[in-house]
């Protein structure tokens, strides 16, 4: 497993103590988290805006991604990176457990290939699997 360290060193990212603390967050949930998640944990060091900026910084250096989620609160992820800092997609099953409310990436189930009608542009792609996860099972 990286470190907090050197997933910001291999995203050519400052290190600050706010970066740091949030990555070390989604390493040791490893599920998706919303940013009033990262809140409740880290509001006796951070501030709301803080935060907010930290995740934009994440999602535009593609470090985390945005989970489709049904509660209506964004929520984000780390990326699984390959080699190289962009060898990853996004386009991959999320699985919701209706027992303790947590999403979890699934990055070995790949979404199918879908052909769009003509006009059409496809942005992105979610599926989002509601159930039972294996720790409330």
């Amino acid at each position: 497993m990286q470190s907090p360290f050197s997933i910001l060193q291999s995203h050519k990212l400052r290190i600050t103590d706010c970066r740091l603390e949030i990555i070390q967050e989604f390493l040791d949930k490893n599920i998706a988290l919303s940013h009033s998640d990262l809140e409740d944990k880290l509001h006796q060091q951070f501030d709301r805006v803080t935060i907010y900026r930290t995740l934009k910084t994440f999602l535009d250096k593609d470090l985390i991604h945005k989970v489709l989620d049904d509660s209506g609160a964004t929520k984000y992820a780390l990326c699984a990176h390959g080699e190289t800092e962009h060898d990853h997609s996004h386009e991959h099953v999320h699985f919701k457990c209706e027992v303790c409310g947590e999403t979890t990436c699934l990055e070995d189930i790949k979404l199918p290939q879908i052909k769009l009608p003509g006009g059409f542009e496809k942005k992105e792609m979610n599926l989002l699997i509601q159930g039972i996860c294996e720790k409330c099972h």
